[in-house]
């Protein structure tokens, strides 16, 4: 794609700031007083490129690539070793954290993709942009539900020992995981709508299907999108908030008992310890979007291009993938049966077979 088919839909939906803004009149005169004026189109590449400086966005682009490394090299072992191992294919907590970490790859894999074909300059018409966005939605929807999948199976085991493998058999936590999945679908299919009836209504079509520079020009300037993405981040942060007090009531609920007292204390606290922690990184950039969007709101906002895209940037590049690249790691080192370290050194042959002596 050339400069025009990627400027042509960012000068459409910022038309009406660039007339306001004083720009288009500085650059008309620019273009009387040179003698091989520029075109309308140029002068607004040259400005665009201030929005975002080559180096500081190929840094940002760069994230996405080094949390799907993170991801893949470790991911694809630990869904080996519970599929692979007949023990663990029985275990609840098991199956819902390799459905988690599936997810997770899966929306690091496409979220990759549609940043390799902003980077590239790829065009994409807005049913493949949506189709992208609507897997981003289905993908980190399931890695969103299993977390509260995760919760229930928790609290069942904590809290009702005796019954836990009546109330949550495996047969039950295969159907939950189908219907996990089943609502992922469902869920992102009302947002996805309404972006492609945005376009459609727009004569400029969109060629650009990077989500940091879509929550830009749609998010910040359509107040039906604006709308729609706020009620998804309610959502999301409302299932965010109920699995955090869940873990908080599990944590009241077990205090008085032996579980933090003795041997199992450090065990204990590290496992809430790592609950905590990637619920936290996965409330950060929920509770950023929701204020970014609190604020596009307001009527009487000034317009700031370069803070809106740069939130945008680490917002998507950086917040949002942080937690599913160190999820793996998180959950792979607390639980021992997937042994992860040995799994890793053992896969990619960093460590040393023992040496055998000769028997004499």
């Amino acid at each position: 794609m050339g400069a025009k088919g990627l400027v042509m839909p960012l000068l459409c939906t910022f038309g009406s700031w660039y007339n306001s803004s004083g720009q288009a009149e500085r650059h008309w005169r620019i273009s009387s007083r040179s003698n091989s004026s520029p075109s309308m189109m140029e002068l607004f590449t040259r400005e665009w490129q201030v929005f975002l400086p080559p180096r500081q966005s190929v840094v940002l682009q760069v994230c996405p690539a080094l949390c799907f490394l993170a991801v893949a090299l470790v991911v694809p072992l630990v869904l080996a070793k519970v599929f692979s191992t007949p023990r663990l294919r029985q275990e609840t907590r098991y199956l819902l954290l390799a459905n988690t970490l599936l997810s997770d790859l899966l929306f690091v894999s496409v979220y990759l993709l549609t940043t390799s074909f902003n980077a590239a300059g790829v065009s994409t018409a807005e049913w493949t942009c949506a189709a992208l966005l609507f897997l981003l939605g289905v993908f980190y929807s399931a890695g969103l539900l299993s977390a509260k999948a995760m919760l229930l199976d928790t609290m069942l085991a904590v809290l009702a020992p005796l019954r836990y493998l009546a109330l949550w058999p495996v047969s039950r936590t295969r159907r939950a995981i189908g219907a996990v999945w089943a609502a992922s679908v469902i869920l992102p299919a009302a947002t996805v709508a309404m972006f492609l009836w945005h376009y459609m209504e727009d004569p400029c079509g969109s060629h650009v299907c990077s989500l940091p520079v879509l929550l830009v020009l749609t998010v910040g300037y359509s107040a039906p999108m604006r709308v729609s993405m706020l009620l998804t981040v309610a959502g999301v942060l409302l299932v965010l908030l109920l699995v955090l007090s869940g873990y908080v009531l599990l944590y009241c609920r077990t205090k008085r008992s032996g579980v933090w007292r003795g041997e199992h204390t450090s065990r204990a606290r590290g496992t809430f310890l790592i609950h905590y922690l990637h619920l936290l990184l996965s409330l950060c950039p929920m509770l950023v979007l929701a204020v970014e969007l609190l604020l596009c709101s307001r009527p009487s906002r000034s317009v700031d291009l370069r803070a809106n895209l740069w939130v945008s940037l680490v917002l998507c590049n950086v917040l949002l993938l942080l937690p599913k690249a160190l999820a793996p790691y998180l959950y792979g080192l607390r639980y021992r049966d997937l042994d992860l370290c040995s799994t890793l050194l053992t896969f990619y042959r960093l460590k040393r077979p023992a040496a055998v002596a000769p028997v004499t």
